[in-house]
């Protein structure tokens, strides 16, 4: 007989594949992501990927299979290799997901975070290894944020992660919390977790097409330290929940997710803004930030946490300096719920709205995907090699939208949506 914790292994696999990924048959499925050394693939992370694979085969996947990271050897190079070891990063890593997503097969990446592993490194090492590695990428990145394939982030626990979230509860409760938090944000401990996604998936929809039918010309952000302005492409696009690939088959990349976000114009971001949550990025933690928006150009930051790391960051190119998604979280989210912060964009991006720096989607605009990218620079879409978000969103929030004439009307109020569906 099975545990509940295996049950919900088996729920969780479910889920990933049903609703994050919607596998076809006849796809085949990488599976990939960072995991450390310090425990290695842990027993639970392992035998999730397992439940993952039989069940991918039974759904009639061609072929599965596993490319991992390691971060402890990542932490080797830094502290260890030479300045011309930050440059390399082995092209067969890029092939392999080049290779599956030019195809349209499936993607699965698995988040398992060590938030303290690197915060001795020089973040100057960690910048240079970053923007390498995403210069080399990005003939993927774009696949996937053209929808070319169905890919899913998500996220499992492991010991130093629970630890670092968890130090007042006995160690030896630390990992089993974390897996519970984990099934509850992903609602694994709803009797029916698909149907519960199904549900949460179409309301967000609705809230997608309410303000599609609108298509505010402006959003207006107010709150204590904010006072923000953000302009919108025409023809802009709400989007949340599943979306479709370019086959026409629906997929979830993010679970969880509780947002829905669109495109800002890239030269009609007016404004300051302050950050309500830290954001982890590149082993490091940014905090308490201030921008400063003219014409769309971040024209002051600051942060007082990690303030070098942002200021590096924000001149990587000049698509750093602008925005390419805004979104909105309700202040009530399950996530926002947990009271926790943690070290994990895929998770905490989902506890506030949120603004992101850099690269903009394409699919935000009407058709976006045929677009060449000077039709889509021309009309408003930001690119960059950069998509960072930075949560903004807050219990005292206002959120209004803007109408052609001029007229104003409620989205969110104090954090908490306006309208109804």
């Amino acid at each position: 007989m099975l545990s509940d914790f295996e049950k919900n292994l088996e729920k969780y696999a479910e889920v990933i594949l049903r609703v994050g990924l919607n596998l076809q048959p006849g796809q085949r499925l990488l599976i990939g992501g960072a995991t450390s050394s310090y425990e290695g693939v842990s027993f639970e992370n392992a035998e999730l990927v397992r439940i993952i694979t039989k069940k991918a085969y039974q759904m009639g996947a061609r072929l599965v299979d596993v490319v991992w990271g390691d971060l402890e050897l990542r932490l080797m190079r830094f502290l260890y290799g030479s300045e011309e070891a930050l440059e390399e990063y082995p092209q067969w890593r890029i092939d392999a997901r080049l290779n599956i997503s030019q195809a349209g097969d499936a993607n699965l990446h698995i988040m398992n975070p060590q938030p303290d592993l690197f915060k001795d490194v020089d973040s100057t090492l960690i910048s240079k290894f970053t923007l390498n590695y995403l210069k080399k990428a990005k003939p993927v990145l774009d696949l996937l944020t053209a929808n070319a394939l169905n890919w899913l982030i998500i996220s499992t626990p492991n010991k130093a992660w629970a630890d670092k979230l968890f130090p007042e509860i006995p160690e030896i409760e630390r990992l089993q919390k974390l897996w519970d938090v984990i099934f509850k944000i992903c609602r694994i401990d709803e009797d029916d977790p698909i149907s519960a996604w199904q549900t949460h998936i179409i309301n967000l929809h609705k809230r997608c097409d309410y303000l599609n039918q609108k298509q505010y010309t402006t959003l207006k952000l107010t709150s204590s330290d904010t006072d923000l302005t953000i302009g919108l492409p025409n023809n802009h696009v709400w989007q949340g929940g599943s979306e479709k690939t370019q086959k026409g088959f629906d997929f979830t990349c993010n679970l969880p997710t509780e947002e829905i976000f669109t495109i800002p114009h890239k030269d009609k971001v007016e404004g300051i803004v302050k950050t309500t949550r830290p954001v982890f990025f590149n082993g490091k933690i940014v905090d308490q930030c201030i921008f400063k928006f003219s014409n769309g150009h971040i024209i002051e930051a600051k942060a007082e946490v990690g303030n070098d790391l942002l200021l590096k960051t924000l001149d990587t190119d000049e698509g750093a300096r602008r925005l390419g998604e805004i979104a909105l979280v309700p202040n009530s989210s399950p996530i926002s719920k947990t009271n926790l912060l943690f070290y994990n964009i895929l998770l905490d991006e989902n506890a506030s709205n949120h603004i992101a720096i850099g690269k903009a989607y394409k699919d935000s605009l009407k058709d976006g995907n045929k677009f060449t990218d000077e039709e889509f620079s021309a009309a408003g879409g930001n690119d960059s090699l950069r998509h960072i978000d930075f949560m903004i969103g807050s219990g005292e929030m206002n959120v209004d939208g803007i109408l052609d004439d001029n007229t104003i009307e409620p989205i969110m109020q104090n954090g908490e949506w306006a309208f109804d569906v």
